[in-house]
């Protein structure tokens, strides 16, 4: 059920990000930034209430708060169709009104649907060794990448069939199904009063020395896919010259090629080449820098196809590296604590990405983002084979003096 749901997720956001909302804002008429504007409050709610959630999960069990976000989820994938499809059909002369609903409506996945991603990660946590970690946290990551696989493809059949928001309502339903069966069949590991720690046993806990290296991996590395995430349907459709629906059906595809890269990755590479954090956060980040390299240069659908697998195998391989490696540097107890802020790391760069991204776009050169990503990314790239442990991580416990 955490697989499912995390695959609805991936699925829903990936509609949203790159089947449905640049279409939508050019049909609407809002300014390309708004589009990030919209993603990037989200993310902002998403990186203040991950910890939160996380924490909670500890205290409540996994389960509720993992329905919890699932439930928010559905609600705010709901009410954002609903506005868009009033927007659409009642000739809103004010843009600014639209946006400002539709900025509510993706706030409200930030507040709530943030805590289905640390609660499952936790879950994970709790049932299986350090050794079988890298590779149950992979699988389990497969799940919001087979979601961006599906997501564009089925955004496009549904667009063409049903609508430009089609795709929105559909998860939307989805996901209230989703919940109402993760609440009637996730059993519980521990119940909640084994997994108690104190606050103050966790003040510190991302300044640790065995967790900073993965948070400040997590925070660049979301930084700069939330760049190229934002801005490659926009180059897409100006170098192309798409237009609405037409855009969705090329951008959507091209997209599921990328999450199927990611997939493969995560289901495949990692159980078999069973590397180290440390190599599956620095091939990672070389992949995601040739990728973006090749971006620069793109203006046919091949080479858009060609960058999407390399970055799809470079976020199959470091996502998995940092999420493992977090949780590898924590103690039984504090696993909770870690989901939450590594899903807030994780999270964090996108905060700023989406307008940072395409401001630079629009503002100083079509290529300025893809520039800015490479350097970036091999620069994270570096850090990891300096800083990433090449075996297991030292663990950090709610005794370490550092917490």
């Amino acid at each position: 059920m955490l697989f499912a749901c995390l695959l609805l997720v991936g699925a829903g956001n990936t509609m949203l990000v790159a089947a449905v909302m640049p279409p939508l804002t050019r049909e609407l008429g809002l300014p390309d930034w708004t589009a990030g504007a919209i993603f990037s409050l989200s993310a902002l709610a998403w990186t203040v209430m991950s910890p939160v959630w996380g924490r909670k999960s500890s205290e409540w069990g996994r389960r509720p708060v993992a329905v919890i976000g699932m439930v928010g989820f559905a609600v705010s994938m709901g009410l954002f169709g609903w506005i868009a499809a009033e927007a659409r059909s009642s000739d809103v002369n004010n843009w600014a009104i639209v946006f400002v609903l539709l900025l509510v409506s993706r706030g409200l996945f930030g507040l709530f649907g943030s805590g289905t991603s640390p609660a499952a990660q936790a879950y994970i946590a709790d049932r299986t060794s350090p050794a079988e970690r890298t590779d149950a946290i992979a699988s389990v990551s497969a799940g919001f990448s087979l979601g961006t696989v599906v997501g564009p493809a089925a955004a496009a059949v549904l667009i063409v069939w049903f609508g430009l928001l089609a795709p929105v309502f559909a998860v939307a339903i989805a996901a209230a199904f989703a919940a109402l069966f993760l609440w009637r069949s996730l059993p519980e590991n521990l119940a909640p009063a084994d997994r108690q720690v104190s606050r103050a046993a966790t003040k510190g806990l991302w300044r640790s020395s065995g967790l900073a290296p993965y948070l400040i991996y997590a925070v660049g590395l979301s930084l700069a896919t939330g760049v190229l995430t934002q801005t490659y349907p926009f180059a897409m459709m100006d170098r192309m010259e798409l237009t609405g629906p037409e855009a969705a059906q090329y951008i959507g595809p091209a997209m599921a090629v990328g999450a199927m890269a990611t997939l493969t990755a995560q289901l495949a590479f990692i159980p078999r080449l069973k590397l180290p954090v440390r190599d599956l956060m620095s091939l990672g980040a070389a992949l995601l820098t040739l990728g973006t390299l090749i971006m620069i240069g793109s203006s046919q659908f091949a080479l858009f196809i060609i960058v999407q697998i390399l970055l799809g195998l470079g976020l199959g391989f470091s996502r998995p590296g940092f999420m493992s490696g977090a949780s590898l540097a924590a103690g039984p107890e504090l696993q909770g604590n870690v989901a939450g802020l590594i899903t807030a790391a994780n999270g964090a760069g996108y905060v700023v990405s989406p307008l940072f991204g395409l401001w630079m776009y629009q503002a100083v050169h079509p290529v300025a983002p893809f520039a800015f990503c490479a350097v970036l990314l091999s620069a994270l790239g570096l850090y990891a084979w300096r800083r990433a442990s090449a075996t297991a991580p030292p663990t950090v416990s709610e005794d370490d003096p550092a917490v």
